[in-house]
């Protein structure tokens, strides 16, 4: 029993590493959905304030009355959506360290260069492809600043 949950552990960590899609980086954008077509909003937004999954509001803010203690280190994600790209944010989000070497925010997707990684995070990314491109389309949504 011990040896099969090894193996599948294995094969599913094998199996979320080989689902890492290329992307192209042009200037500051990833112009190109990673999945080739739309996210959903609706989904985006529950990895956004998801504490577990996507861990946004641990240092940002944003237009979410029911979740309480939102961070501020990082800007308010009020607006976003008129101050950068669709292309821009998936950038920020696969890695943001392409735009600000120094910057906190770690890399939801791109999994070269990384240090300390923990053991059940090695070789795969934070986010899929998919939830990349649910939180870019929520994130094109937020459109009013506070």
């Amino acid at each position: 029993m011990a040896a099969a949950l090894v193996l599948l552990a294995l094969l599913s960590s094998q199996a979320m590493a080989q689902d890492v899609r290329p992307y192209e980086i042009v200037g500051d954008a990833i112009p190109v959905p990673l999945t080739g077509a739309k996210g959903d909003p609706a989904r985006g937004r529950a990895i956004v304030v998801d504490r577990q999954r996507g861990l946004c509001l641990l240092c940002h803010a944003g237009p979410f009355p029911e979740q309480r203690f939102q961070g501020n280190l990082a800007p308010d994600l009020a607006g976003v959506g008129t101050r950068w790209s669709e292309g821009q944010l998936r950038l920020k989000i696969v890695d943001s360290r392409r735009l600000n070497p120094a910057t906190i925010m770690p890399p939801y997707y791109a999994m070269d260069s990384l240090v300390r990684v923990g053991r059940n995070w090695q070789d795969k990314p934070v986010l899929s492809a998919e939830q990349v491109e649910d939180v870019v389309a929520f994130l094109t949504t937020l459109t009013e600043t506070p």
